[in-house]
């Protein structure tokens, strides 16, 4: 099984830039599909992104698309997301998170990295 460790949060005001990424450990990370999530303070944990194995593909929320852009470096393990624009409803912990391909559910999670906008 894979690990996650998410780094690259802290505080920014509104329409900054801010890139997180996640370091995965384990032999089989290329196998993964890789997503970010985000949970805002008092509300349900939600998608963000995702990408495929190969990184051809990849699918956002419509709240990220436009302004948020997921990648990942396999010869690196990493994976990343590079959010443009952000608004203050952008806050919240982002995890990054990988699943098997033919598994709908998210089977690894990393610890999280608090983004907060503010001005």
């Amino acid at each position: 099984q894979v690990q996650l460790v998410e780094s690259g949060g802290g505080l920014v005001q509104p329409g900054d830039s801010l890139r997180l990424s996640c370091a995965a450990s384990g032999r089989t990370f290329r196998n993964y599909y890789m997503g970010w999530f985000r949970q805002a303070p008092g509300k349900e944990r939600e998608f963000v992104a995702a990408i495929s194995q190969t990184g051809i593909n990849t699918f956002y929320t419509d709240s990220a698309k436009g302004r948020f852009t997921i990648s990942r470096d396999n010869a690196r393990k990493m994976v990343y997301l590079q959010m443009n624009s952000l608004k203050s409803e952008d806050t919240a912990v982002y995890y990054c998170a990988a699943r098997i391909p033919t598994s709908s559910d998210y089977e690894a999670w990393g610890q999280g990295t608090l983004v907060t906008v503010s001005s």
